[in-house]
Parts: C-alpha cells; sequence; structure tokens
C-alpha cells in the first residue's frame, strides 16, 4: 500500500537521516520470483476485466453524452409534438417524431465520444517511467506507481517523475523551465534550502522537469496531485470559453419557440374558423408546429465542429473541446510562452566580445580567436555519446565548428561551486595551455592586464538577458603537469574575451507571427527576459519594430483595471514570473479581448486554463500544460494555428449558412401551412410530409454545409464581435429571404395543383416537391462549389422523387405518383420562387426607404 504523506519538510532534512529513516522504516521486500508471479495475476486480471467491462463502459459513456445532447430547449416542443399525435391516433406520426430527435442526439453524442478516445490514446501513449532503486538493483516502472518513499535513480536527459529529496549527486544540473519559466538549467546540491521559493529549492528535484548534466539519487516525497507541478496547474480553476455559437443557438432557439406555437395556434384557429373538425384542425396546428422546429439545429454547431477538428487532427493539432473551435473564429489576441514555445529552449551562442571589450557577430574573423579559445575549454568526457557534457559547451562547440590544430589532454567539467571550466592541449606549435571558460565574476579576477572597462561589458551583455561566460587561458610552465595546471587555483591568466548565449528561435516562429497577425490575431510574447533583450528577441521572432514592452514590475504595481489597459496594445511582456503569465491573461480579457494561450510547462497551465483558448504541446510539453489545454499540438510545428484560426471562421460562416437553411426553410414552410389553412380551411401538409420536408433538407444537405469550410471566410469587415457580425442583423435577413423563397414555391407549386386537373392529394404532393426542390436550389445556388453539398442535394432530390413515384412508400406518406405536367407545374414554381429572390432584397431596400423602422422590427 502506499506510504503516508510525510509530515516532514523533506527539503530541509540531512540526506544521511533521510537514508537512515528509509532503512528504518521500509517494509520487507518480496523476492523477485513472488513479484514476477503477482505481477503475472495482476495483468491477467487486468486482461479479464478489461474485456468484461469496455462494452459497458462504452455504452454508459454513449448514453451521457445521448442525454447530454437530449438537453436542449427544442427537445420539449418535438416532444410535445409527439405526444400530441400519438393522442390524435397517430402512432407512426409520434414514432417518427421521437425517431427523428433520437437520431441526431445519437449521432452528436456518437461524434463527441470519437474525439474524447483519441485524446485518450494521445496521452495513453505517453507515460513516463522511473528507476526505482533497492538494496540489489534498479528496476524500471511506470511513473504512477511511484509513491514517498521510494528512491529514485536520475542520470542525463531523464524527466524527473515526481518532487524528490536529492540523496547525492554528482554535477547534477536540471532544466527547469517548464516549473519555473526559468530558461537556464540550475545547479542542485544536496543541502538543505529551509523556507526557499520552487525556483532556489536546489535540494530538490521537481516532476516534469529535466536533467540535462550529471547524475543522482533522490527519494520521492510527493507525487500526483500533490507536486509542485499539480499546485501551478490548480492556480486557476477552469474557465469556460465566452458564449460563441452554442450561445447563439439557444438564443434563436429562445425567440423561435413563441413564434413555433403561435403558428400551429394560427393554423388551430384559423382551421376552426372554417368550420374544420376538431381533430383535424388540431392535427393541422401540430404539423405546422413540428415543421417549425428545426431537429438539426442542436446538432448542426456540434457536426461543423467534430469535422474541423477532424481536418485540424489530421495537420498535428488535436482538439480536446471541439466547442472551443468557435471561439478560435473570435480570437483577437493570443499569448505565446517564449521558451521552449517559441524557441528552442537550447543555448545557442549570439555574441563575442573580443580582448579589447569590442562586441562581434559570430562570422566576423574578430571573434575567431576568442570562439576557438572558448571551444578549447570545452571539457570532452562524454565517452559513450561523444558530445559535451554541458548545454554551455555544446552551444559553444556548434559556433565554433572542428578545431584540427587542438588536441586536449585533460578536462576538467563545469561545477557550479567552482565557477568555470577548463582543459589543457596543445595547439599547432605543440606547448601545452590551459583554457578556462566560466562566470566572469570567477575568472576576470584571475586575468593579468585586464582592462578596466571589461567587466562593465560583461554586465552589459548580462542585462540584456544572456549567459555570459569569461574565456581566459596560459601557457603551462615547464615541468607542470596537466592534473595540476587543472586543479591549481587559478592566476595570472590572459584575458581572451566574453562569449555571450541565448535560448535558439524555432524557425517556424517568424512565420507563425507573421501569419497570426496577417490573420488579424495579435501575438503577445510572454518571458522573464530583461526587456531590451525581450524586445530583440520579440523583431527576431516577426514582431515589428516597434513593438509595445510592458514589465512584470509595471503590472505587478497597477491594480487590475490599469493592467486591462496596459496590455490591451502589448505586444511584449518582459521580466514576467510564472504566477504573473495568469495576471497577464485575466487582464487581456478584461480588456474585452478574446484571448488563447499557448505554453508547454507546468508554469504555463493556470494561464492555459484562464484563456479562452489553452493550448498545449504535446511534444516537448508537460503533462500539466497538456491536461489544462483545449487544443493539443501533436507535432512540433506550431503553425497549424493559423490553419485553425481559418478553420473556427470558416466554422462560424458553415453555421451560418446552416442555420439559415434550417430556420429560413422551416419558416417558409410554417409560412406556407397558415396561408394554405387561411385558403383552404386545413394545413395542406400532414405531420409526416413536414417530417420528410426537414429529412430531405436538413439532415444532409444542412449538415453538408455544416461540415464543408467556406472559403475565403475571413472576418467581417466590422468591429462588431464575429457573433454579431455573422449571426446576428445578416443571418436574420438570410432567414427572412429563404422563408419568403420557400413560401412563394411552396404556395405556387399548390396553387398550380389545384386549378389544375388532379385530386387534393396530388395538389399537396406538388407542394411537398416543391418545399423540398426550392429549398435544395437555394443550397446549391449558394455552395455549388462543394461536391459534398451538391452531392448531398441531388441525392435528396433523387431520393425524393423515388419515393414519389413508388405507390406504397408515396401512399405512406400521403403522396401520389405525379406525372409529366404536374412535375412541369413543380419545376416552374420552383423557378418562380428563385427569381423572386433576387427580387426580395430590392423589395426590401425600396419598404426600408419608405419606413425605416421596419428593419428593427425585423430583426
Amino acid at each position: 500500500p502506499p506510504h503516508p504523506r510525510p509530515r516532514v519538510a523533506w527539503h530541509t532534512l540531512n540526506p544521511d537521516d533521510v537514508r537512515e529513516r528509509l532503512e528504518r522504516e521500509a517494509p520487507p521486500r518480496p523476492t523477485s520470483v513472488e513479484r514476477a508471479a503477482a505481477r503475472a495475476r495482476t495483468a491477467a486480471d487486468t486482461v479479464v476485466r478489461l474485456r468484461v467491462l469496455a462494452p459497458v463502459r462504452w455504452s454508459a459513456q454513449l448514453a451521457r453524452a445521448v442525454r447530454g445532447e437530449l438537453d436542449d430547449p427544442l427537445t420539449p416542443v418535438l416532444a410535445v409534438g409527439s405526444a400530441a399525435s400519438a393522442i390524435l391516433g397517430s402512432v407512426v406520426d409520434a414514432l417518427l417524431v421521437v425517431g427523428a430527435l433520437d437520431l441526431n442526439a445519437l449521432v452528436g453524442g456518437f461524434q463527441r465520444l470519437r474525439a474524447e478516445r483519441a485524446l485518450s490514446g494521445l496521452v495513453a501513449g505517453q507515460k513516463q517511467k522511473a528507476r526505482v532503486a533497492d538494496e540489489r538493483t534498479t528496476h524500471v516502472v511506470d511513473a504512477v506507481k511511484l509513491h514517498p518513499g521510494h528512491v529514485i535513480d536520475l542520470k542525463t536527459d531523464d524527466v524527473v517523475p515526481g518532487d524528490a529529496r536529492l540523496l547525492w549527486e554528482d554535477g547534477l544540473e536540471v532544466d527547469e523551465s517548464a516549473l519555473t519559466g526559468e530558461s537556464l538549467p540550475v545547479d542542485k546540491a544536496v543541502d538543505p534550502t529551509p523556507d526557499a521559493p520552487v525556483a532556489e529549492r536546489h535540494c530538490m528535484v521537481f516532476e516534469g522537469t529535466t536533467v540535462v548534466a550529471g547524475r543522482a539519487q533522490a527519494v520521492v516525497v510527493d507525487t500526483g496531485d500533490r507536486t509542485e507541478a499539480a499546485r501551478a496547474v490548480s492556480l486557476a480553476a477552469r474557465v469556460p470559453p465566452a458564449a460563441g455559437v452554442q450561445a447563439r443557438l439557444q438564443e434563436l432557439t429562445r425567440k423561435a419557440m413563441p413564434l413555433t406555437m403561435a403558428g400551429g395556434a394560427a393554423v388551430t384557429g384559423l382551421a376552426l374558423l372554417r368550420g374544420t373538425p376538431i381533430r383535424r384542425a388540431v392535427s393541422g396546428g401540430v404539423a405546422v408546429a413540428v415543421a417549425a422546429v428545426p431537429e438539426g439545429l442542436p446538432l448542426v454547431a456540434t457536426v461543423a465542429q467534430l469535422a474541423a477538428a477532424r481536418r485540424l487532427s489530421s495537420r498535428g493539432l488535436l482538439v480536446r473541446t471541439p466547442r472551443t473551435l468557435e471561439a478560435l473564429g473570435r480570437m483577437d489576441t493570443i499569448c505565446f510562452d517564449k521558451t521552449g514555445t517559441l524557441t528552442e529552449n537550447r543555448l545557442r551562442l549570439v555574441r563575442v566580445a573580443g580582448p579589447d571589450g569590442t562586441v562581434h557577430s559570430l562570422d566576423d574573423p574578430a571573434a575567431a580567436g576568442t570562439l576557438r579559445a572558448a571551444a578549447r575549454a570545452c571539457p570532452r568526457l562524454d565517452r559513450d555519446a561523444h558530445r559535451p557534457v554541458h548545454a554551455t559547451d555544446e552551444a559553444v562547440l556548434d559556433a565554433a565548428g572542428p578545431d584540427p590544430d587542438w588536441r586536449q589532454t585533460e578536462g576538467l567539467p563545469f561545477e557550479a561551486g567552482r565557477g568555470y571550466a577548463a582543459a589543457v592541449g596543445r595547439a599547432a606549435d605543440g606547448s601545452p595551455v590551459l583554457v578556462v571558460k566560466g562566470a566572469p565574476e570567477t575568472v576576470l579576477p584571475t586575468c593579468s592586464g585586464l582592462p578596466s572597462h571589461i567587466p562593465d561589458r560583461s554586465r552589459s551583455l548580462a542585462g540584456d538577458g544572456l549567459r555570459v561566460l569569461a574565456v581566459a587561458q596560459r601557457p603551462l610552465a615547464e615541468g607542470e603537469e596537466a592534473t595540476d595546471a587543472l586543479e591549481a587555483p587559478l592566476a595570472e591568466l590572459e584575458f581572451t574575451g566574453l562569449v555571450a548565449l541565448a535560448d535558439v528561435p524555432r524557425e517556424t516562429s517568424p512565420a507563425l507571427v507573421r501569419g497570426l497577425r496577417e490573420a488579424g490575431v495579435r501575438p503577445v510574447v510572454l518571458t522573464g527576459d530583461h526587456p531590451q533583450t525581450a524586445h530583440a528577441i520579440a523583431v527576431e521572432l516577426g514582431w515589428p519594430d516597434d513593438a509595445r514592452v510592458v514589465t512584470g514590475d509595471e503590472l505587478a504595481a497597477a491594480d487590475r483595471s490599469v493592467r486591462s489597459r496596459m496590455l490591451r496594445d502589448a505586444d511584449v511582456v518582459a521580466r514576467v514570473a510564472p504566477e504573473q503569465k495568469l495576471q497577464v491573461v485575466e487582464a487581456l480579457r478584461d480588456a474585452g479581448r478574446v484571448v488563447g494561450m499557448v505554453g508547454d510547462g507546468a508554469n504555463d497551465a493556470a494561464a492555459i486554463r484562464a484563456a479562452d483558448i489553452g493550448v498545449g504541446i504535446s511534444a516537448r510539453g508537460s503533462a500539466a500544460a497538456r491536461n489544462a489545454a483545449d487544443l493539443v499540438v501533436t507535432g512540433d510545428d506550431l503553425s497549424v494555428l493559423i490553419d485553425a484560426v481559418q478553420e473556427g471562421r470558416s466554422l462560424w460562416h458553415s453555421v451560418a449558412d446552416a442555420i439559415a437553411i434550417l430556420i429560413g426553410g422551416n419558416a417558409g414552410e410554417v409560412g406556407f401551412g397558415i396561408l394554405g389553412t387561411l385558403l383552404s380551411g386545413s394545413a395542406p401538409l400532414s405531420t409526416r410530409q413536414m417530417l420528410l420536408v426537414n429529412l430531405f433538407t436538413d439532415l444532409f444537405p444542412a449538415m453538408a454545409v455544416a461540415v464543408t469550410p467556406k472559403e475565403a471566410a475571413d472576418s467581417p469587415d466590422t468591429d462588431a464581435p464575429l457573433g454579431t457580425a455573422l449571426l446576428g442583423a445578416p443571418l436574420i435577413r438570410q432567414i427572412r429571404h429563404r422563408a419568403l423563397t420557400t413560401c412563394l414555391g411552396a404556395t405556387a407549386a399548390w396553387l398550380i395543383g389545384r386549378f389544375t386537373p388532379g385530386t387534393t392529394r396530388r395538389s399537396t404532393t406538388m407542394a411537398l416537391c416543391a418545399v423540398v426542390g426550392t429549398q435544395l436550389a437555394q443550397t446549391l445556388a449558394d455552395r455549388r462549389d462543394s461536391p459534398l453539398v451538391r452531392l448531398t442535394s441531388l441525392g435528396s432530390a433523387a431520393a425524393l422523387f423515388a419515393l414519389v413515384e413508388t405507390p406504397g412508400a408515396s401512399q405512406m406518406f400521403g403522396c401520389t405518383p405525379l406525372g409529366p405536367v404536374a412535375w412541369a407545374g413543380v419545376l416552374a414554381a420552383i423557378a418562380l420562387a428563385l427569381a423572386g429572390q433576387k427580387a426580395v432584397p430590392r423589395v426590401e431596400e425600396a419598404l426600408l426607404k419608405r419606413w425605416p423602422n421596419l428593419a428593427d422590427r425585423w430583426a
């Protein structure tokens, strides 16, 4: 069983006391045979349990997802319509209504579960391992099985599996940028650091950080949600995204429901006034009410979001929450954690200062001597990998290139307590030389004849946020051994120059920043660098030369409202502490921005959670950042975010067009029902026929429009939010035009049928075909470039023709097969309606000029 959580501050204990306590309290360990038998039994039990429970678990998850889809304001309306049909004696109509409702909910729930399973597969493939040491050997286990008291081994390139107290270490350096945001490695030691902040707790290693040099052994003190990484995640509760497509759909639904009931009531009332029997009158009212309910409306946004999510997943972006995609369409600001996100979190040599303090570029011949000396001071001790053991050495050697004239004989690796690295070797002339590279405060005082301005130059480079190393050398004395020269205190060195290192920008970052700015999204970089360095790096990454910089100190001195004004137009936030990233996101949201946050570390998790769109990075990010994110970049190229923004905006356009098809077509059906009742005394189309219309016009063509990205889906040229710009007055106008066109086509075909020889059933069949045909023709005209829309529209028309011309099926839906004259009348009515559609905007414009207040009433 897991050990109880220690009641002591582990980072304050002496390592010998820790080791003694572990030996005293450790439970008896099973033999290797017992452990193997237990693992075999556990594995067999797990397989059997999973085989039995998997279908049950999947069914339960699907049931919950379907129930969530049914939680919609439209559901009660359809349920009442179904009940009314059953009471009136039409059980088939009732079953058809319920079937349409359940089918939509089932499809939506199934698609949502598919997205969640894709995410689970990604997370399952990234299980972390840990090496646990016992008295005799070391074995590898899943990191989730660690508990306080386990002793773990750490070496270069390991990811620390839990928070642990060091027992011993040998040159250990840890990259804690995922937790603290500090891009440079941190030197570790076993000495206690009581009450120190996390960034200065040098006797501890933390979950999710990476060992970049050295080896160590440590005792686990915290795992799971008790680690420092987990605490970083819990800084902010999940903030739901701002209202978007779903909220707008609910608003439209609330507005449509009274009109739905009013339409049904009007048909029933008109029929009763015309002397129609009450049962027939109520049945007509139910038919019109059912026609007014767009059954596909709850599904349209879900289908569009899932289609966009599938397209993005093929490009390397996993969408954990599909409904987040609509927020992408409205996003106008996106924050990037610099270290490891826009940069590679890998040091690169960027500047060289010669012996006189003059700063040179790397390709300047004047920098060659200093650069060559710095490379010679890198000890080559890693025999297994044939590479330097320290990140700074690797950066210097990459910049310097090969040196065939140098042969190293002895090396001394860098240690924090010593402050420098050194090597002894022979150059082309054969004389032995000691070359030193280290912290300026350690190396410069040992140099003779040092120019007085060199320390100021070193501080100036460090003030720019660069890691500065001083380089010096001296020839070995006659008879002096290389080992003695390395171990002796530094003295009488000849100053060779300074080298400065910085984090490496990613090759794709400039294109990413440029693409986002062109898309109208303002990128903001968050970094702990000096303001001047942050500005220079931002310009290198693609920000303009006049990028506005705000510092963390300025934010800390301001209240929340002032921070919002400061950050409204900021491009760079420098000297920002990890905990201030959350404040930046909150302040931007307070300023009215729709904010995205991209990060890869545990210290980014709170800000990722607080943003409207949180983006984690799977390839190089921490589990905390991924778990807090709505979107997870599965590859290494962040330019997929540009595609995501376009997909978000295209989604809004597609949803707007699909809504216009659903509501506009249904509104035209209601108008035709009222007009037909006024003329004939009863609703022309029955409940079955109304459901048939919605099946052919809503389920397939409207869904095809929703899942098809609309070309050139840029933001409208307006300052209004995207939701208002697309789902506001323009959508109402589009719905109105569709409704009038549909009503005109249906009425014209119905009247042609009534005034030509034939039965009442023939005229209603012609009206049914005209309703469907007019709506399909409008859809084809709007999206003629989409193969899927063409296929579904023409396929629906063909299916309707086959159903009407098949005697048994036609009679089941209250129709009759039509002859050539009737089909010609239907086509003429459709053509008349489409011609009238082109005239509607001109008529509206004339009416609005005469009565300006009509626009407010129509909206």
